[in-house]
């Protein structure tokens, strides 16, 4: 058996005609797990390595029109039904459910979130997009949760993207053991990657862990592949990390690589508040704003200037 029929990973999604996602149209490729937990992360969905069940009460029909998740095959105490005639999963379901007959639900209610699939057959689906790439200089993007967590089956899908003559870029958080970060480059065009938070503390205060292993990857990175393209990127929370000081330290640490060649700011956004429906978790909606349009074009007007010099 050949070595990429035997490398799985857990995949969320492959998605098509990306555009954010490095050069060109892209398809990027969602893995499972992260090695952070942001409080305000859009891709619950993605934490967990585990394949997870999830739930959409507005699609299900309801015990009294349907009932088929409470009938044979499965057993009777994996789904209750609610006062309002709709499915509760409890917490056996989650750990108990058949996954070979999720399928059942009609109205796709009830639905995963992860599949096991090889390198082999994420580039089946990718080159479905093969003429896009050739005219707008696009490829495969491997992104998560964080895809250095799996850094055999990230690094097998690049390399066979390659052999296909597709560009290749990954987007990752780099807070994972060196080793993997140092396994997937090789294979890797365009690194994507975030600094969330430059201080320490406060991105420990924020995401649960330091950054110290972090930029301690990312400058072995830039270092070691003065050929790749580094693309930095924040995330930017009002009241979080939208303030000078951070911007600033962060501009300080990647102004001198000019393998660096850009530095993006991604507002806040609230898009991922179903997904935490769906699986019943809870979130801090009041917690976290966008940045006004007025500070994000002045942040931009800054890193543009100190990028301009870098040229």
């Amino acid at each position: 058996m050949s070595r990429e029929n035997e490398i799985a990973g857990n995949v969320i999604n492959i998605q098509h005609y990306c555009y954010q996602d490095g050069p060109g149209v892209r398809t990027t490729v969602f893995v499972k797990g992260c090695s952070l937990r942001c409080r305000w992360c859009g891709n619950p969905e993605s934490i967990s390595t585990d394949i997870e069940l999830a739930y959409d009460k507005k699609e299900c029909l309801g015990c009294d029109v349907c009932g088929l998740c409470r009938k044979a095959p499965f057993e009777d105490d994996l789904f209750e039904e609610g006062e309002d005639k709709k499915i509760k999963i409890t917490d056996k379901a989650k750990k108990a459910w058949d996954f070979k007959n999720i399928d059942l639900c009609p109205t796709k209610a009830i639905y995963l979130y992860g599949s096991k699939m090889t390198a082999a057959q994420v580039i089946a689906d990718v080159d479905k997009d093969v003429s896009f790439y050739r005219n707008s200089g696009g490829g495969i993007t491997v992104s998560g949760g964080e895809p250095l967590l799996q850094p055999e089956f990230t690094a097998e899908v690049l390399q066979l993207a390659h052999s296909h003559g597709y560009t290749t870029a990954i987007e990752t958080a780099a807070n994972v053991p060196w080793e993997n970060m140092d396994y997937v480059l090789p294979h890797v065009d365009t690194v994507l990657h975030d600094i969330k938070i430059f201080d320490s503390e406060r991105h420990r205060e924020w995401t649960g862990a330091g950054n110290e292993r972090i930029l301690d990857n990312l400058r072995r990175a830039y270092e070691k592949y003065p050929a790749k393209t580094f693309i930095t990127r924040t995330p930017v929370i009002k009241g979080v990390n939208d303030d000078d000081a951070n911007i600033n330290a962060t501009l300080d640490f990647i102004k001198d690589y000019k393998n660096v060649i850009d530095y993006e700011l991604l507002p806040y956004h609230r898009l991922g508040i179903g997904k935490y429906n769906a699986l019943d978790m809870d979130y801090p909606l009041d917690l976290f704003e966008a940045p006004t349009e007025e500070r994000l074009t002045e942040l931009r007007e800054r890193i543009k200037t100190v990028f301009e010099r870098k040229k």
